[in-house]
């Protein structure tokens, strides 16, 4: 069973951090998270570091404590740093461009994919890269995900949208007979 609870998230400087009740509420300027923990863990914010601990020794308790840790991690990193994926499009006359909040595919359907950018996700395009920034792990991968299900890549000629560092298993095309 994995410890990862037992490691304090530090805080870097910058970054407040308050518990109120279940609730832990990190601030950095004017970005603001929110993290319930839902009464499965102890909460303790102090020296710089929020130390959680599980409420009882059942296994749902040690599952969460692990679990609201990372969490707690992410909301961190993603208020410092901020998280990003890369996509790459593939294929003669596939094409993306930004219009104001709409990122527009061209993906050799009969017609093009409009994809609305939710709020606190930033887009950018560069020839065929894709690029998804944003304080939210969970929603940069979400988003990520979702513009790659509009073309997948096909494993022939491995047209489609991937992630940058994707590499596609290809498969052998048909054989002429002989």
């Amino acid at each position: 069973m994995s410890r990862i609870g037992k490691k304090p998230v530090a805080i870097p400087s910058g970054i407040e951090v308050k518990v109120d009740g279940n609730v832990l509420k990190f601030k950095k300027g004017n970005a603001q998270k929110e993290l319930d923990t839902k009464n499965h863990v102890d909460v303790k914010v102090e020296d710089g570091k929020v130390e959680f601990s599980p409420k009882g020794e059942d296994r749902q308790s040690m599952a969460f404590w692990g679990t609201y840790r990372a969490l707690a991690h992410n909301i961190v990193v993603g208020l410092t740093d901020g998280f990003s994926k890369q996509l790459e499009i593939n294929g003669v006359g596939y094409k993306a461009a930004m219009k104001g909040k709409i990122l527009e595919l061209t993906l050799g359907y009969s017609h093009l994919v409009n994809y609305e950018v939710p709020d606190g996700i930033e887009i950018s395009v560069d020839k065929n890269v894709i690029t998804i920034k944003g304080t939210d792990k969970q929603q940069v991968g979400q988003v990520a995900a979702i513009i790659r299900d509009f073309r997948a890549p096909e494993p022939y000629k491995g047209k489609g949208v991937k992630y940058l560092e994707e590499h596609i298993i290809r498969k052998a095309g048909k054989t002429a007979k002989k």
